[in-house]
Order: C-alpha cells, then sequence, then structure tokens
C-alpha cells in the first residue's frame, strides 16, 4: 500500500510538472498567422535504442510535414518516470505521445497480452511485418480495448525477438524449474514462463543489471540491442537465441488531444505513423544484427542455439498460457487472439 501511494503521489507530481511547463500542450499564433503547437513524446528505452531511434525519426518527419509548425520535446525512460508512469501520464493527458509496451500495460489493457505468447507470429519476419501492418484483430478490435482506456494507437510495431539470458542452460522447458526470471509486470508475461516451471520475477527495467549481478534474479529476456545496450550479458554465462516471441509496441497518443487537433494536422500525425512502419522494422534489425556481433566480440558468454527437437518441446508447454490467457481475457479477448493466429497463418502462406 506504501508503495501505491508513494508512486500515485510521484505521477501527481511529474504531471503538474508537466503541465506547468510553459508552452507545452499549446498551441499559438506565429507570424505568419498559422497556429504553432509544443508536444511531448515520451518512450521506454534509453538514448541511442530502437524507441530513442524511432521516436527522433518520428519527431523529425513530423516537424517536417508541418513546415516548423510543430516542435515535440523527447523523454527517455526515466526523465518523467518508468514506462507504466509514461502510460499513465498519457491517459491523463500529462503527454501527448508516447511509446506503450503491452509489457508495462498488461493490467491496463489486458487484451494486449498476446503478445506475451510464446511462438505466436511467425519465425519470417516479413509475415509478421505484413500482419503488425494491417491486422484486423489488432487496428480494430484491440486499438478499441486500448481507446476503451483513453489511449489511442496509431501503430503496432517491433523491436526484434525476445531472446534469454540465464545463468545455467535453459535449452529445454525441464531446466526452467524454479528459475528466477525477470519479467516485465504483465500477467501474462509471468504465465508464459509460470508454464515452463520458471519463478518469473517483475523487476523495473533499470533495476535489472544489478539484480542479475547480485543473483536477486538468475535471468532476463530482451531483443538482442537492449541486452547488447545494457550490458546484460558481462553478468550471465548463456545467451540463448530461442526467439520466443516478439516485442511488440505501439506507438499511442492521448485521443481527447488527437481529436482536439484540426483535421489537417491529424493527419499529418496519421501520415507520419505509417511512413514510419517499415522503418522500425528497418532499425530493429540494424541494431539487434550488429548488437550479437558485439555481444560475441565483448565477452565469453556462450551463445546456445535451440534444437527444431528442443523448439518443439517449448512450443507444446507454451500451450498452457495460451489457456490462460482466454480465461483471462474472456470472449472479447479469445476473439482477437483466434483471429491473429489465422492472419498469422493466412499471410505465411503468401510467402511459401
Amino acid at each position: 500500500m506504501k508503495k501505491k501511494i508513494i508512486g500515485l503521489l510521484t505521477l501527481t507530481l511529474i504531471l503538474v510538472l508537466l503541465v506547468g511547463c510553459g508552452g507545452k500542450n499549446a498551441s499559438s499564433t506565429g507570424g505568419n498567422g498559422e497556429e504553432t503547437y509544443h508536444w511531448r513524446f515520451a518512450h521506454e528505452e534509453n538514448n541511442g535504442s530502437v524507441q530513442d531511434l524511432y521516436v527522433k525519426k518520428f519527431v523529425e518527419v513530423l516537424e517536417e510535414k508541418s513546415n516548423g509548425r510543430i516542435k515535440i520535446d523527447i523523454y527517455p525512460v526515466g526523465q518523467i518516470g518508468d514506462a507504466t508512469q509514461q502510460a499513465e501520464l498519457l491517459q491523463n493527458g500529462g503527454l501527448e505521445f508516447a511509446i506503450i509496451s503491452p509489457g508495462n500495460t498488461g493490467t491496463l489493457v489486458p487484451e494486449n497480452q498476446l503478445f506475451s505468447l510464446h511462438f505466436l507470429f511467425s519465425d519470417n519476419m516479413d509475415v509478421n511485418k505484413e500482419v503488425l501492418k494491417n491486422s484486423k484483430a489488432l487496428h480494430e478490435n484491440l486499438s478499441e480495448k486500448y481507446l476503451e482506456k483513453n489511449i489511442k494507437v496509431l501503430a503496432y510495431w517491433t523491436e526484434g525477438t525476445m531472446e534469454w539470458t540465464t545463468n545455467k542452460p535453459v535449452n529445454t522447458p525441464d531446466k526452467w524449474k524454479g528459475l528466477k526470471f525477470r519479467t516485465m509486470p504483465s500477467p501474462m508475461i509471468v504465465a508464459a514462463y509460470e508454464a515452463y516451471g520458471a519463478n518469473p520475477t517483475p523487476v523495473p527495467y533499470m533495476e535489472v543489471y544489478s539484480g542479475l549481478q547480485l543473483n536477486m534474479i538468475e535471468g532476463q529476456e530482451n531483443p538482442l540491442f537492449a541486452i547488447e545496450e545494457m550490458k546484460f550479458y558481462e553478468v550471465q554465462k548463456y545467451l540463448t537465441l530461442a526467439s520466443p516471441s516478439l516485442y511488440v509496441t505501439c506507438t499511442c497518443v492521448n485521443p481527447d488531444f488527437f481529436n482536439s487537433l484540426p483535421e489537417d494536422i491529424q493527419q499529418m500525425i496519421l501520415d507520419t505513423a505509417k511512413e514510419l512502419e517499415d522503418y522500425a522494422f528497418e532499425i530493429q534489425a540494424e541494431l539487434n544484427g550488429a548488437a550479437l556481433d558485439k555481444i560475441k566480440e565483448a565477452s565469453d558468454i556462450e551463445i546456445v542455439y535451440i534444437t527444431d527437437e528442443e523448439r518443439a518441446m517449448f512450443k507444446e508447454a507454451a500451450m498452457k498460457a495460451y489457456d490462460a490467457y482466454k480465461d483471462m481475457v474472456g470472449e472479447d479477448g479469445a476473439k482477437i487472439l483466434d483471429t491473429l493466429i489465422e492472419e498469422v497463418k493466412e499471410a505465411e502462406a503468401k510467402y511459401k
């Protein structure tokens, strides 16, 4: 209870400070008679990360489209709270834009936890790109669930596949029993690793390194670029390239703010999000590919590639979490999942 009260007070203070910043979340008339705008965009990662590069590109494109009428300040994680607090600020109007990942908002929008299910997406990233761009399950059904929580999703995209670092081998499900494994604060991520017999332990992102170093946790999952950027490989013995899931995130805007804008400005925002769909995939591929080389050069961590037989064992064990998801979210969430599974199958058929 004490932590909740402190968190609420912290969020309130941040919100007051943001709203009090001169010129933010406001429009004014420029010298040529056109309105100008000054907004805020928060993301969940450090400078130089996939999210950071994406947001900087988003801001660059949108400011250019507006001929300088729009100015946006960027806030990496930690500057105005952690990822969960940033999502709450967006809901409450303390931010105009934010990158919001399902792993940090699973209790807010329970249906989005389908992204935490293992082996849901394709091994072919072109298939995943098509699905994330065009899925009705996501852009219609799931986006409506976000909107009910006062969050408007502009785009779904991925930062790459999730990989495991641990201090002991985990190439088969039986080796996970009792493993203290760091996860994001999502009930579904917890359920996914409980299906392997692990002991999932939610820990804030910026505390993972010290947690691994002190053996408070024995492993963690992240895309390769994050593993390299945060130097998790320094305090782990094994890097297992299992790719059980995609790290899917969302570009979001406060709907009340968005609806208050003139139609031409709204369209600029929508067009910018659409234009960056391919860029998001390009930067994750570039950063993740380079990260693995850097990890190999910087450490003697053992790289483990799971076999097809081992992968099949994980897929079978993971099905328990699918049932848990449907029990957790009810009929609407189950329908979103079933539709998405069919969309992935249809997209895979096009690439065979």
